[in-house]
């Protein structure tokens, strides 16, 4: 027969916010400040693994990764990170929330670790250690997508849901601050003790031989946050959805959750023994398809798109950088200078747009709503994206407006995160049943990962193959840079349209928005 929703899940749902609710941010959120810092540091540092590594002294020109290891050791982690997103995901659902969780954290410490001890006789084989390492971590971290987003989700009130999964988003861009603060401080400290002259005045000399040490630390201070929080995630219980909904075990979840929140949960009349959901219908059956097909259709499509605008930034960072003198010429730098200045360009850039966007999304996503949000920031990534390119080129090299240039490129940033960016993670968690919801959630993060393997690496190319082509009153002709923004621009309209298949969540119990408010007692076990 079909019940009212069990009276533990009600609680939790009309729970008042408490210290319980907040420490499960820090928990879920410290392992996305990894997540990001190990993501993002490495551009911090590429320039100087090329400097180290990669220098010809008859070019007369900084060493540079050549372009094959450059994509590999930035794309490596990105293709670990979807293939980990989608096992996690499924392991989340099978084994619990629980059980897999501290497994993510160890991976992402020991390769985090390992990253910083790559070894080997030639720089073809450090940078193969440093991709095998970088792999294995993005696996780990592609798994706290799904589990960080399903256990907030299935944590949290109903009221203030979305704020408390965006806010474990958003410790994404405290991560890459966190990465530049490091990377500034590492190479300044290295600096100050090796000062070096300029690569113009003195090509070898410009690279002390312990810059070497400079991106091994950098890495190692990556599982620094994930070691403070694993002793805290070993001991969060099982999530009472997970286990009175997939599990069954009612009387668990009572014990659970008046274990660690301050809430008044009654027992349940005559519900004592196990349960099971009358609709078990796995993820590949026809009823799937009927009731959430379309769902996951748009969650996966939107983080797709998302994902490849996202990405596809750096293929315009530079010329910003470049304009606004944050980033002087290499020539004119030491390799450590030159890690401080990209370090503290990409804080800068956090700093004014990033961050701001994700807490923005914290502030109103219970006020306005997912959707709304999702739709204004594709809207508004398209805007931006467009006014960018028409005028790129005069932007970039006239002084009059470098500010516009900044200022434009500064809220493509913004919007992607007081936008999809965060809602693309959130809804995933939301709208499909408990025992499919991390499965669900890492097969649309895996296909935003899948996006963001396009957008890094598919435009990135296809722009530096058409400056190689003919010039044009001294501009790239072919795709360039700008028509690649208007493809972009595109791209975000094509998410905009895709958010119609994904519904509001907002206010509403997670069993109300999946339907799984039909449940049967199954009959207790004989005494012996």
């Amino acid at each position: 027969m079909a019940r009212s929703q069990l009276r533990v899940l009600s609680a939790l749902d009309q729970a008042k916010t408490q210290w319980y609710h907040f420490t499960a941010i820090v928990i879920a959120g410290m392992g996305f400040l990894t997540d990001a810092y190990d993501l993002f540091c490495i551009s911090t540092v590429t320039k100087l693994l090329g400097r180290i590594y990669y220098y010809d002294p008859t070019t007369g020109e900084p060493g540079s990764l050549p372009a094959n290891v450059s994509s590999a050791v930035n794309g490596v982690a990105l293709c670990g990170t979807l293939a980990g997103q989608v096992f996690f995901g499924w392991l989340g659902d099978k084994l619990g929330r629980k059980r897999v969780y501290g497994a993510t954290l160890l991976l992402m410490v020991a390769c985090s670790i390992g990253s910083s001890l790559s070894f080997g006789s030639s720089a073809k084989a450090v940078m193969t250690t440093l991709c095998f390492f970088r792999f294995w971590l993005g696996f780990g971290i592609g798994g706290d997508y799904p589990l960080s987003a399903t256990i907030m989700s299935e944590y949290a009130n109903k009221r203030t849901r979305g704020a408390f999964i965006a806010a474990v988003f958003a410790m994404q861009g405290t991560g890459i601050l966190l990465g530049a603060a490091v990377s500034i401080i590492v190479s300044a400290i290295f600096n100050l003790i090796y000062n070096r002259p300029s690569f113009d005045e003195d090509p070898i000399g410009s690279t002390p031989p312990q810059a070497d040490y400079v991106w091994r630390i950098v890495f190692m201070i990556g599982a620094v946050p994930a070691l403070l929080t694993f002793y805290w995630r070993l001991n969060m219980p099982e999530t009472a959805r997970y286990t009175a909904l997939v599990q069954g075990n009612v009387k668990q979840a009572n014990v659970d959750m008046s274990r660690v929140m301050a809430v008044n949960i009654q027992a349940e009349p005559a519900m004592l023994g196990q349960i099971r959901p009358r609709d078990d219908f796995g993820l590949f059956s026809k009823e799937f398809a009927r009731k959430h097909g379309l769902h996951l259709l748009g969650t996966c499509s939107t983080w797709f798109f998302l994902d490849i605008a996202f990405y596809s930034q750096n293929l315009f960072q530079k010329d910003v950088l470049t304009a606004v003198g944050w980033l002087p010429d290499a020539g004119t730098m030491s390799a450590l200078e030159e890690v401080y200045n990209i370090s503290r360009a990409q804080a800068l850039i956090a700093l004014c747009s990033t961050v701001p966007g994700y807490w923005f999304t914290v502030a109103f996503i219970d006020r306005i709503g997912r959707f709304t949000i999702q739709l204004m920031g594709f809207f508004m990534m398209t805007a931006f994206m467009f006014a960018l390119s028409i005028p790129y080129y005069t932007f970039r090299d006239d002084d009059k407006y470098h500010i516009i240039f900044v200022v434009l490129y500064a809220f493509t940033f913004f919007f992607a995160n007081f936008g999809p960016n965060s809602t693309t993670f959130i809804v995933p968690a939301e709208i499909f049943p408990a025992r499919l919801r991390s499965t669900c959630h890492g097969i649309s993060a895996a296909s935003g990962k899948a996006g963001a393997i396009v957008g890094a690496f598919g435009f990135l190319y296809a722009a530096q193959d058409s400056e190689e082509g003919k010039q044009d009153a001294g501009y790239p002709t072919g795709l360039g840079v700008r028509t690649s923004l208007i493809i972009l621009g595109a791209i975000n309209a094509l998410g905009f349209l895709f958010t119609f298949l994904v519904p509001e969540t907002k206010g509403r119990s997670l069993e109300e928005i999946s339907g799984e408010g039909d449940y049967e007692e199954l009959p207790s076990s004989p005494l012996p």
